[in-house]
């Protein structure tokens, strides 16, 4: 549960560690003071609460099945985000009583400032295969058992969902097609995945169960005993179906009516999971064949899992710099030195690197490149750069030199940056791997014959293709959530 000071605006965990101290008088309300990240942050779980409001009055409306698993899913991705972002402020308000103590602490040894840049990842071709009895998937016996599913992906605040999926026998792999990417994540990153899955079969408009269980009992046990247990189970004045109180119910209604997804199975993806192609992982079933949402899960999930870590992707430092070229004393040439990746780029100006000019020279930075502040050079006032690398046996020395010692220094802390960063994203330095912009969200359609990485079988060829999204569906649930918030607020 949370508490908010009414005159910083902060976020604290009641009953928490740091509520106590604040409470002894060991840290000043002050501390809390709202910054503009915090600000940002609140308007974030400000926006999430009017969605979730307006998705629990749009499924409460719903006729529609497809329209209410929908309308379901993004009441649950609302939930989620509203619980992370509230976890990341409590953890940022912490963070900033912790660091405050660190510095006025009068035995707080040197504190190391370097941190790691921030990167995207990012997550596509999402598979999961199924393993359906012989007589269920060959021979097509049994009960048609159909579930919608989708996957909910977090990292930190970061919350993302998939597509939903229709799942039935006739399918060996639940396949998503998003490409999902996190653009601020840490190199200690960790993306749990969770698949949730729901009975298509279940009744969409949960709030009428009791009474339509009332009309049946009604019908069989006779006039007089029916319309007694009829008024039992009917919902009455203080029932949660009407939030009014009276009446008693014997069956639990929801406080929300309509389909409930539920936690199938989950998996956790850390840096070491990240390789630039497509691999399976380890997944964690929660259900069970009880449950009306099961499905029967391989237990593992394949997906390409890929990283770009800002050193690779921006410029982490530029500047006029001069570059020796050949062993002559007077061989040095004006540049305009780009770090960025695994390369330092020289230009001959700064408008050759605009024009994407190629460069006159490129002096590979990288895990095994050595850099030293050499002697100072008696024709200037500044150290002169030695960059030192490998190349077929042979080593190879650069001497760059720039204005000032200022600069020099600033030069040198980007290339220790540059491998502070490497060394905490290891292989994702090694080569830049491809990331793909989601495209648009498509209706897309699967026939029975798609194919599986578990099973070298085919559909009967009787079978139908299926719908997995009703785009108008989904474009008309957006329409209905966005005139409820410009007319509500």
């Amino acid at each position: 549960m949370f508490c908010r000071n009414q005159t910083s605006r902060a976020t604290v965990a009641r009953g928490s560690a740091l509520e106590m101290e604040i409470r002894r008088g060991k840290f000043r309300q002050s501390v809390f003071m709202e910054t503009p990240q915090d600000s940002d942050i609140q308007k974030k779980i400000d926006y999430e609460i009017r969605m979730r409001e307006g998705a629990c009055k749009l499924l409460a409306a719903c006729s529609q099945r497809d329209q209410a698993l929908e309308a379901s899913k993004s009441l649950l991705t609302c939930n989620a985000r509203i619980m992370a972002y509230m976890s990341e402020l409590q953890r940022m308000k912490e963070a900033q009583v912790m660091q405050r103590v660190a510095r006025r602490s009068s035995d707080a040894g040197p504190m190391d400032d370097r941190s790691p840049c921030k990167g995207k990842v990012a997550i596509s071709d999402l598979r999961i295969p199924l393993m359906w009895k012989d007589t269920e998937y060959f021979k097509n016996k049994g009960e048609l058992h159909r579930c919608a599913v989708f996957c909910l992906l977090q990292l930190g605040g970061e919350i993302f969902d998939t597509d939903m999926v229709m799942v039935d026998r006739t399918l060996t792999d639940i396949c998503f097609d998003n490409t999902i990417v996190f653009n601020e994540a840490a190199p200690g990153f960790e993306l749990r995945v969770e698949l949730y899955s729901c009975c298509s079969e279940d009744d969409c408009s949960a709030g009428s169960t009791p009474r339509k269980l009332a009309s049946k009992l009604s019908s069989s046990l006779g006039r007089s005993a029916g319309k007694k247990m009829r008024a039992s189970l009917e919902p009455g004045a203080c029932s949660p179906t009407s939030n009014g109180g009276g009446a008693t119910i014997l069956l639990p209604v929801p406080s929300v009516p309509g389909p409930k997804y539920h936690l199938l199975a989950h998996t956790t993806l850390n840096l070491s999971h990240v390789q630039d192609s497509f691999r399976t992982h380890d997944l964690t079933i929660t259900g069970n064949e009880e449950c009306s949402y099961w499905l029967p899960l391989y237990g593992s999930v394949c997906c390409r899992l890929a990283a770009q870590p800002h050193c690779m992707t921006q410029q982490m430092m530029s500047g006029c710099l001069r570059v020796k070229l050949g062993g002559e004393p007077q061989g040095w040439t004006n540049v305009y030195g780009v770090l960025k990746g695994t390369n330092l780029f020289c230009y001959h100006q700064k408008e050759d690197m605009e024009a994407n000019v190629e460069p006159v020279l490129t002096i590979g930075i990288n895990k095994e490149t050595r850099i030293r502040a050499a002697e100072k050079d008696p024709q200037s006032k500044a150290q002169n750069i030695c960059i030192t690398n490998q190349y077929g046996g042979e080593e190879v020395t650069h001497t760059l030199s720039a204005d000032s010692r200022e600069d020099t220094q600033r030069w040198m802390e980007a290339f220790w940056q540059q491998f502070y960063d490497m060394s905490q994203w290891r292989q994702c330095c090694d080569d830049l791997m491809k990331i793909e912009l989601p495209s648009p969200r498509k209706p897309a359609i699967v026939t029975p014959k798609q194919g599986s990485l578990y099973h070298e079988m085919v559909a009967p060829a009787s079978g139908e293709g299926l719908l997995l999204q009703d785009n108008a569906v989904s474009a008309e649930i957006r329409a209905l959530l966005s005139s409820y918030y410009n007319d509500s607020y």
